[in-house]
């Protein structure tokens, strides 16, 4: 699509602009800061239980294996839901949409916080994973019709903002309403926001209508087929890394399922009178490598915020607050690039401004392949900062430059297939981060102990002396000693390959910088492109 599409990607009507199209109307920034907000309770809740599930394990009586699933349930209901957004948007409209997801949402965050089983938890999470996950494209997709194109320096950092922070200081908040109320209020604290928005989004907008002759020919086979490819490959991913992959029966029958359920998608949604997600989209340029750099984005935003956890929690010994409070650094970062990233979509070239961000988001990873055992919140802190600038100044041209330059009327289920993009790269990453993980542990530790034998004189040394430290406890001295050897070896061999994982990271975001060469430039944010 030519980059002249960006003159009537955002107008409804295509009429020149006047000074008051420029103008952003109080009721319209009202309406559509709520919705934000709704949406930040959205993403917040797919990290806010990662730092409580051992409190939320022990309330529930729930096995190692059971409480996963707490994770999993939202995020598998959720990647289903995000793509069906797009198509119940243009049928219901979006104030109807986006009320029913939200007070949707806010019912199942009561039913999961007053919830006494495990098995109970699971199907509500679902439920409120698939409610809640319209909301997210929703407020994309509004952002590009109802507000001039050069409104969106103030628009775009707002949602991009939210898109990011929210799973990143999603543990912080957990860690903290954990420990100073109970694990139920992770969810009951959705309660009265969500009232407040439902009320205020049924209230305030009114951007478009419904077309509801297309629930007359929704497309069910294609929902069926859609929840079968996503929902088995999110289990997949999220199961996929515990289980040996395809020598777990379960993992092998949903990857089957999941195989044959996106064939059976993709047919109808290319032989479909209305398909119920349109792939048009793809074919403008602009839009299939922005997907690309959100689905690595994606890859760098739920996996950084995976492993710097990790890292804290098995090295450091940090327990969830104390992870929190040292994640919130790149919270910060994020917090005060955002009006910076706002400014620079007026000056510079976006596909510059998004290939700066990923330099910036690769140096900060890059900076922690120096990671040793010691490292703690102050060698952190770097890093941390410029993974929250890099990845502010990435988001917000991101969408910038994939929404901007297509047409009003492929904006909706386009908005849907960008942030899809996003979480899929976030469940592909994690699988990848944990399966290269373990196998650089083993690696690395196979070659530790190749060096650390009878004829290492260090390594004698060392374990002599420990010996001596356990002498107090006689005949069993000499296997303390070893057995504390053995767990320092497996340290080290750990911090190894948690450097192994921040440099393969660094070279991803290297590599897709060089990407934002090829694309179209949209059209300047300063000029006018019409009101709504």
């Amino acid at each position: 699509m030519a980059t002249a599409a960006a003159s009537s990607a955002l107008p409804a009507s295509g009429s020149a602009s006047t000074g008051a199209d420029e103008r952003i109307d109080p009721k319209k920034l009202i309406a559509f800061i709520a919705m934000v907000f709704g949406m930040f309770m959205a993403i917040l809740d797919i990290q806010i239980v990662s730092a409580s599930l051992t409190d939320i394990q022990a309330g529930l009586a729930a096995s190692s294996d059971e409480i996963s699933w707490v994770q999993t349930a939202y995020l598998v209901a959720e990647v289903v839901a995000i793509p069906l957004s797009g198509y119940l948007s243009r049928a219901l409209g979006t104030r109807n949409m986006f009320a029913i997801s939200c007070a949707g949402f806010t019912f199942a965050s009561l039913m999961c916080g007053l919830t006494s089983s495990i098995d109970q938890m699971i199907v509500w999470r679902a439920i409120q994973g698939f409610i809640g996950g319209g909301m997210i494209p929703t407020v994309f997709a509004s952002a590009f019709l109802i507000f001039p194109r050069s409104k969106q320096p103030i628009i775009s950092p707002m949602i991009g903002l939210v898109a990011t922070l929210a799973p990143t200081i999603g543990p912080t908040v957990g860690g903290y309403l954990t420990d100073a109320l109970s694990w139920h209020w992770l969810f009951f604290i959705n309660i009265v926001p969500g009232i407040l928005v439902t009320i205020a989004v049924l209230v305030l907008v009114d951007f478009d209508k419904g077309d509801k002759s297309l629930l007359q020919h929704f497309d069910w086979v294609g929902l069926l087929s859609m929840a079968g490819f996503l929902g088995a490959l999110e289990y997949v991913l999220e199961e996929g890394p515990k289980n040996d992959w395809l020598d777990d029966h379960a993992v092998a029958w949903l990857a089957l399922v999941s195989v044959v359920s996106a064939v059976i998608f993709f047919y109808r949604v290319l032989t479909a009178h209305i398909p119920i997600v349109d792939l048009r989209a793809f074919k403008d340029r602009n839009f299939a490598i922005g997907s690309l750099f959100s689905f690595v984005l994606g890859i760098g935003l739920y996996g950084l915020t995976y492993l710097y956890p990790i890292y804290l929690a098995q090295i450091r010994g940090y327990n969830a607050l104390m992870i929190g409070e040292t994640m919130f650094v790149s919270g910060l970062a994020m917090f005060f690039t955002a009006p910076v990233a706002g400014k620079l979509m007026t000056k510079l070239d976006p596909r510059v401004m998004l290939m700066v961000g990923f330099l910036i988001f690769a140096y900060g990873s890059w900076q922690m392949t120096s990671l040793t055992k010691d490292w703690d919140f102050y060698e952190l802190i770097w890093p941390q900062i410029f993974r929250g600038v890099g990845m502010m100044l990435s988001i917000v041209p991101i969408t910038n430059v994939a929404l901007g330059t297509l047409t009003p009327d492929m904006i909706k289920n386009a908005s849907g297939l960008f942030n899809l993009m996003r979480n899929l790269g976030g469940a592909l990453g994690l699988a990848a981060i944990n399966t290269l993980l373990n196998d650089q542990i083993d690696l690395h530790l196979a070659r530790l102990h190749e060096s650390v034998n009878a004829a290492n004189a260090t390594a004698v040394e060392t374990l002599n002396n420990m010996t001596q430290r356990f002498s107090d406890f006689g005949s069993a001295a000499p296997a303390m000693a070893l057995k504390q050897m053995a767990m320092m070896v497996r340290q080290q061999a750990t911090v190894m390959a948690f450097a192994d994982m921040f440099l393969i990271l660094s070279v991803l975001f290297v590599g897709l910088a060089a990407l934002g060469i090829i694309m179209k430039r949209p059209k300047p944010v300063g000029a006018g492109a019409g009101g709504h």
